[in-house]
């Protein structure tokens, strides 16, 4: 749900990093951090919940334009993937406009990535969100680990496990070197505020 800040002439929105534990959301957002650093407002904040971690930070995407006058703030989250911390996943996702969904490349992780999808659908749903409808990103990440000779799934078979029926936008990643990192978040902003405007339109 986006915040209007009248005073400030702004609309805050909230992209959420989700997937399995270890799969490079964390590298992702460190990655992003890091190189967009002019467009960072402020810190990276870590809140540490019970031993596992969210990160978020301000976010100003420049190039976007404004909205009615408005101009955009994003704030950028991950969620721990740990199946542990379901509560605190769910909690992240309160108020999300857009969910870019971090899957794990390697084989050995295939059930894995699965699992969090369905869990993302689940916690969606709870608030009252179809995951059809909102804006959502696919990532396949870890790409660069193929030159290490460790087995990865091929795209297609990652499509067909976590892509068939939702037929979302998706890229191939590596957080590491930071390959389709900024494409991901890019594309997950351009559909965001083009929900956005349908919403202004409707309204």
């Amino acid at each position: 749900m986006a915040i209007f800040n009248i005073k400030k002439k702004e609309i805050e929105c909230k992209i959420v990093y989700y997937g399995p534990g270890r799969s490079g959301k964390t590298t992702n957002m460190e990655y992003l951090y890091k190189t967009y650093k002019k467009q960072v407002v402020g810190e990276m904040v870590s809140v540490d919940t019970e031993g596992d971690r969210t990160l978020f930070f301000d976010f100003l995407p420049m190039g976007l334009g404004q909205i009615k006058g408005f101009d955009i703030r994003v704030q950028v989250y991950t969620v721990p993937g740990q199946v542990q911390y379901s509560s605190t996943r769910k909690l992240v996702l309160k108020g999300v406009d857009g969910v870019i969904f971090v899957a794990d490349s390697l084989a050995v992780r295939r059930e894995k990535n699965m699992l969090s999808l369905k869990d993302l659908q689940h916690n969606l749903k709870e608030y009252g969100i179809n995951i059809l409808k909102i804006p959502l990103i696919m990532q396949h990440n870890k790409r660069d680990l193929a030159e290490q000779g460790l087995p990865l799934m091929s795209i297609e078979q990652m499509e067909r496990d976590l892509n068939r029926q939702l037929k979302v936008p998706s890229f191939s990643a590596s957080a590491i070197t930071g390959d389709g990192v900024g494409a991901t978040l890019k594309e997950c902003l351009k559909l965001t505020l083009l929900s956005f405007k349908k919403q202004f339109k409707s309204g």
